[in-house]
């Protein structure tokens, strides 16, 4: 900035200090107050433009990372199968990750799909538990984006409440813990988003919870028209005990039929080894088994048997993961001999190396 002062020499004679010396101005002293002045303004302003150019772009960074995670644009492809390397480096499975196998898979037309809907429910429970880490960028929009969707569906039909519920959970748990080293890289991403898909999760709990359940319009024969013995037969095809359990909470007749031991003894038998029963053994005050207590325990002792209308396959003869009704290039002579069910938990150990 130049500076103005006088020469002892001359006095009454303005000079000005610049990066190249003293020189003599020619104007007079006021003239050249008001140029600094100027000067200093024209400092200022740059120091302001230079703080709202600062502004501008935090406020667009804020604004883009909000825009991208409301951005309901699903990742598709125009192939429905992916090919499953076998081998135990990265370098063998290229490509061929458990996100890269999520976008691939058309998991958002497979909800709407009732064979196909627990099995996919199942599948987001077991990454929100132990995968969210492994998921790219791409494949952890696509999740929250299905996930969504399974939301609404069951908001609509009021069908599959308590696994839903249940899913949403363990996925707020997770992201809570990993939300907590947020200083480690656990998760991809601005941790903003992060908070943001939480509080989605919290509203979509609330919602779940005000679920009112109408009563059927019709007049016509409902569950506990049925004799005792259909609606025995009917409990013995549930092969979850809460599900007995809140079937029970319907009627009298239907709790002292949830409360059968024949009922439970099948169930136990179905789920779990005759090794694994042996081991949990729990009588009741008379003496005799108590099923339902030792089906309980042993649920959280053991996996239960899982069961889906329809599941992902597995071709043992090309090694591609597909759906059953979509096409893959196999070059087997009977492609459908070549084709195993795979369960979520297989899903999940095809991509761990």
């Amino acid at each position: 900035m130049p500076f103005l002062g006088q020469d002892w020499r001359s006095p009454g004679q303005s000079w000005v200090k610049t990066d190249d010396g003293w020189k003599k101005f020619s104007g007079d002293r006021n003239s050249y107050v008001s140029e600094i002045n100027s000067y200093c303004k024209e400092e200022y302003d740059k120091e302001n433009i230079f703080d709202n150019v600062n502004y501008d772009v935090a406020a667009k960074k804020r604004k883009k990372d909000l825009l991208n995670n409301n951005t309901k644009i699903q990742y598709f492809h125009q192939d429905k199968w992916i090919y499953v390397h076998k081998g135990s480096t990265k370098e063998r499975h290229g490509y061929c990750t458990l996100g890269e196998a999520f976008n691939r898979l058309d998991f958002s037309s497979a909800i709407q799909d009732s064979r196909r809907f627990n099995y996919v429910v199942r599948l987001l429970e077991l990454i929100a538990k132990s995968q969210l880490t492994s998921l790219s960028g791409i494949a952890q929009k696509n999740y929250m984006n299905i996930l969504e969707k399974v939301v609404h569906q069951v908001l609509e039909n009021q069908l599959n409440i308590r696994p839903i519920k249940e899913l949403l959970q363990t996925l707020y748990a997770s992201l809570y813990s990993l939300v907590q080293g947020v200083g480690k890289s656990v998760l991809v991403g601005n941790i903003n988003i992060w908070v943001y898909r939480m509080e989605a999760i919290l509203h979509w709990q609330q919602q779940l919870n005000s679920i009112q359940i109408t009563g059927p319009t019709s007049n016509g024969l409902t569950l506990t028209d049925l004799p005792p013995c259909l609606q025995l037969n009917i409990m013995q095809r549930l092969a979850d005990g809460k599900d007995i359990v809140t079937l029970g909470q319907v009627s009298p007749t239907l709790n002292v039929l949830s409360e059968d031991r024949l009922l439970w003894k099948r169930l136990c038998h179905y789920h779990f080894t005759e090794r694994q029963i042996r081991k949990r053994l729990i009588l009741s005050e008379k003496g005799h088994l108590d099923w339902k207590k030792m089906y309980f325990k042993l649920s959280r002792c053991y996996p239960r048997k899982e069961q889906y209308g329809d599941t992902l396959q597995l071709c043992k003869h090309c090694h591609i993961l597909f759906w059953k009704d979509t096409n893959h290039p196999c070059t087997a002579n009977n492609p459908e001999s070549c084709s195993i069910s795979i369960s979520p938990q297989g899903f999940i150990n095809l991509f761990k190396f």
